[in-house]
């Protein structure tokens, strides 16, 4: 027992050095990096132009300018980030003028901050804005204005705040168009990775169902995971499609985009790979077969993380030298027409089969050994990307009372409102927009998202207050301080999304420096507990007001379920049809594409709302057990057209395609009758389980029955997923949750 005990610590401590390698070479260090240095580059740059003061103003300006810096398409980037800038500066004028005025200022930073919060509309790309456009308004409550009279004095921090937050705006561009390269090799290393990630997870269901994954209850929790995991790679793919499908004009970005494309390919062949697995699983003799494609699959999984490895580090992959899996002895004697566990066993063992040549393709490809093949997405790469353009539509979207982004808006406003009052009334007034900032960060548009936010703010600060008392308590040189202003400020940027807790511990330092920077002759010392209690008092006012005109996800839940029907049945008119394999140009195959897209992308969209409703009060939430049931049977359907659409694609001369147009037309229009409810529903049985019948006799080299198979289980499928989602929306069901 102990040497297993002792071969296993240094594969452990391999495993977290690699990791935080990874970590240390991804796109959002790259990106908090990036940051930092421009934000040293303009407190450097101002210092030396207008002496310390000034430079301290202005490093607020680069900091308000800073979030929506993130790495994004070249194409577009300047009008991204101009938004900040240009509602910082007024913003940052208007505090400075009022800040003599405290009851005026409360009059301004309420009408303000509901407005700011309205870029909420624009959705991930509003985000960063509002909190940039909140930053301004905070940030300059802790600028002390120069002497002199007051108009002058708040035009004059405010030119030095608009000098830094200008400057940093060409910077950015800069920066984001020389590292544009290195993002590319990012994205679709961190994609690799993630589907490496759910292909080891997925290989956890190839278990006997007498020996349940992780013990009982295991096997739902898996599911679980599986499907977050889904969510969060369909995510992380279209972020991927944003940078490596912009403009592949050169041999190295086709290369990158083929390679992309393989991983999109993977993703579909193996969530393929979940088919007939409760019918196998249960077979005790089909045990063995299950340990040897459980083992290719982590295996393969192995070659993904090398390459995505090789990637990071800038070295050419190793060969793909993985084994393909030996065929299975034919089975004696099957009776015709029968799926005996042996033939699902077989068919299993080919879609893995299919994993491991889009593996072999994808290294094959990274190693310059075969060529790209991206017709299809050099032609029309634009229709894969997200819009750069803002555009008045969704702002104009928003004014109807259930609107997500106004209830937010008008709920931030509140909460800020009240939380500058409180600050009126606490014994230590000169830091009390901490609790302002505390109430910008933490508030979030759903209960889930807020509660998480509340626990890192408040153990963040808690460390951050530890780390800026050491800091402080050094009585660092100017240029020291700058230097740890800068690192603060590349951690806090580098993790705001991934691990907030990190990024809260950055930023209480980043604040504090700035803060004794801003206020130069004051003591180093700081008021630690009056720190605390500022977060703990903001992070209260936070969590209070996530309740006050709330967003339920029930109240989004049934626009989400449309999206998803909608999108599952255009993907099966698309990938049920011929054209592809018969037409002259690639417009079929694109429109095939766009509709897988729109099905994972609502999917993930649902697959998120219901984990955001887990966290929300019982009495609100929206019909769970439906809504979990229809993610499932969702992506069952997703993965019955994918294995239909690889037979056509893939195994077309084993097909007798003659017969199967007249056959595949009619099963797409009831599975869009189904879905779309122009069909009755089904009742609640198990499609997955069942063999459809009749079927044609099972003949050597004929995969016919098996599509015909296939096409009866997806229209099964279509029928359990839209009784699903009549549960999920009718109101009885609504009832029944609370």
């Amino acid at each position: 027992m102990a040497p297993a005990v002792h071969g296993s610590e240094p594969a452990r401590v391999s495993l977290h050095l690699r990791a935080a390698l990874r970590v240390a070479l991804s796109h959002y260090v790259a990106s908090g990096v990036a940051a930092a240095l421009g934000l040293l580059l303009v407190s450097v740059g101002v210092h030396l132009w207008l002496g310390m003061g000034a430079a301290s103003v202005a490093a607020v300006g680069a900091i308000v300018a800073i979030p929506p810096d993130m790495p994004a398409p070249r194409r577009g980037k300047f009008w991204h980030m101009l938004p900040a800038p240009l509602l910082g500066m007024p913003l940052f004028f208007a505090v400075q003028r009022l800040e003599a005025l405290p009851w005026a200022l409360g009059l301004l930073l309420v009408p303000a901050t509901f407005l700011a919060f309205l870029a909420m509309a624009w959705g991930k790309r509003g985000a960063p804005v509002a909190i940039a456009a909140m930053f301004a308004l905070v940030f300059s409550m802790a600028t002390p204005a120069p002497q002199g009279e007051t108009t002058q004095a708040a035009l004059t921090a405010t030119l030095h705040f608009g000098i830094g937050a200008l400057l940093y705006l060409p910077y950015a561009v800069l920066a984001n168009r020389l590292l544009n390269a290195r993002y590319r090799v990012q994205f679709l290393a961190d994609a690799l990775l993630s589907l490496a990630a759910l292909m080891r997870l997925q290989a956890r269901q190839f278990t006997p169902a007498q020996q349940p994954p992780d013990g009982p209850g295991g096997g739902a929790r898996l599911m679980a995971g599986l499907l977050r995991s889904q969510a969060a790679l369909t995510d992380q793919l279209q972020a991927a499609r944003d940078i490596v499908l912009e403009a592949p004009s050169t041999a190295r970005r086709l290369r990158l985009a083929d390679m992309l494309m393989c991983v999109l390919e993977m993703r579909d062949h193996l969530l393929a790979c979940s088919l007939d697995l409760d019918a196998l699983r249960g077979q005790p003799a089909q045990a063995p077969a299950l340990a040897r494609l459980q083992a290719m699959l982590n295996a393969l999984a192995g070659e993904i993380e090398r390459l995505a490895d090789a990637l990071l580090l800038g070295r050419r992959p190793a060969p793909f030298t993985l084994a393909p899996l030996a065929p299975a002895a034919p089975e004696a004697g099957p009776p015709p027409g029968y799926f005996t566990p042996a033939l699902l066993a077989q068919g299993l063992a080919q879609r893995v089969g299919h994993l491991h040549e889009e593996a072999g393709r994808l290294v094959a490809v990274a190693r310059g050994e075969a060529a790209p093949n991206l017709a299809v997405v050099r032609a029309s790469w634009q229709m894969f990307v997200s819009p750069v353009g803002w555009g008045w539509q969704p702002l104009w979207g928003v004014w109807r009372w259930q609107a997500a982004p106004l209830r937010h808006a008008l709920r931030a406003a509140l909460a800020i409102g009240a939380g500058y009052a409180v600050s009126l009334l606490v014994p230590w007034r000169m830091h009390a927009y901490w609790i302002i900032l505390t109430i910008v960060v933490v508030l979030r548009g759903s209960l889930a998202q807020t509660l998480e936010r509340r626990n890192a703010r408040v153990g963040g600060t808690l460390l951050g207050c530890v780390l800026a008392s050491a800091v402080l308590a050094a009585h660092l040189p100017p240029l020291g301080l700058v230097v740890c202003l800068t690192l603060a400020q590349a951690v806090a940027h580098a993790f705001a999304i991934r691990f907030y807790l990190v990024t809260a511990v950055a930023a209480t330092v980043l604040g504090l420096v700035q803060s004794h920077m801003l206020h130069t002759g004051d003591s180093t010392a700081f008021a630690l507990f009056e720190r605390m209690a500022d977060t703990l008092i903001g992070a209260g006012l936070a969590w209070a007001f996530a309740y006050v005109l709330p967003s339920w996800e029930r109240h989004q839940v049934p626009a989400l379920v449309g999206r998803t029907l909608a999108a599952q049945a255009r993907h099966a008119r698309e990938a049920l049809g011929l054209a592809q394999l018969q037409a002259v140009d690639n417009q079929p195959e694109l429109a095939w594409r766009l509709a897988r897209r729109e099905a994972y992308d609502s999917l993930s969209a649902l697959v998120q709302a219901t984990g955001r409703a887990w966290k929300e009060p019982r009495a609100v939430r929206p019909p769970l057990a439906p809504l979990e049931h229809m993610q499932v049977h969702a992506y069952q359907l997703l993965a019955q057209l994918t294995a239909v659409k690889t037979l056509l694609l893939l195994r077309r001369g084993h097909l007798r395609v003659e017969e199967l147009q007249p056959l595949l037309d009619a099963a797409a229009r009831r599975i869009e009758a189904q879905l779309l409810g122009a069909a009755p529903a089904a009742g609640h049985a198990d499609a997955q389980g069942t063999e459809p019948e009749p079927l044609p006799p099972l003949a050597q080299d004929d995969l016919t029955p098996w599509l015909l198979r296939r096409l009866a289980q997806a229209e099964a499928l279509a029928a359990r997923l839209r009784a699903d989602a009549e549960r999920v929306r009718a109101p009885e069901s609504g009832a029944a949750s609370a």
